[in-house]
């Protein structure tokens, strides 16, 4: 089983977050930061990863916390999941059409990080969340998954519909990159021989 689990505690925020990569898209999700749960709701689905998570965070300060370290230990369950990365496919890319809104993803689980972020969120806040937040959760993904991720804004101008297809876009992005290749189930996809 592809399965990470993380248990991350600061000063600021306690998550308990399971990831399994070859779910259903079944989640549970309580953040405490109503935007980012349905986000996250979406990703799962969409991903067809099956996810849990708890966080319990000082949103009476901001939401910044939660939404970052969220991130960071998402990105963590995917490194663990993923093991050596033997079999998987590594790269995914997807363009998603959301209303409006057109979005292409592009990511490559190489071992590095890398986030080429190109959202243009026309307000500041979608409801009571703050959308310069997007880009923080991707970073703290990136940065603990080991992957490169580009997100890119071609059309639109709804905030809420951008940073839903950002989310969507990503997740059959991912899924498509973490999925196994039958045909190389047994080798490490990169000539280096190891990601």
């Amino acid at each position: 089983m592809r399965v990470g689990e993380v248990n991350r505690t600061t000063a600021e925020t306690k998550i308990q977050l399971k990831l399994d990569l070859d779910g259903s898209g079944v989640s549970r999700i309580d953040t405490g930061v109503g935007f980012l749960d349905h986000m996250l709701t979406l990703f799962a689905s969409h991903g067809r990863f099956d996810l849990e998570v708890s966080c319990q965070g000082d949103t009476q300060v901001d939401d910044h916390h939660s939404v970052e370290d969220i991130g960071i230990a998402l990105g963590e369950a995917f490194r663990q999941a993923l093991g050596d990365k033997k079999g998987i496919i590594r790269y995914g890319h997807m363009v998603l059409p959301m209303d409006e809104a057109l979005i292409l993803t592009a990511v490559d689980f190489s071992g590095r990080d890398f986030l080429g972020y190109d959202l243009q969120i026309p307000t500041e806040k979608v409801g009571s969340f703050d959308t310069e937040l997007v880009e923080e959760f991707w970073l703290g993904f990136v940065r603990n998954a080991g992957c490169n991720l580009h997100i890119r804004q071609l059309a639109g101008k709804n905030s809420h519909h951008i940073i839903e297809g950002a989310f969507k876009s990503a997740a059959r992005s991912m899924r498509a990159a973490v999925s196994i290749d039958p045909a190389f189930a047994d080798e490490i996809p990169s000539t280096k021989g190891v990601l």
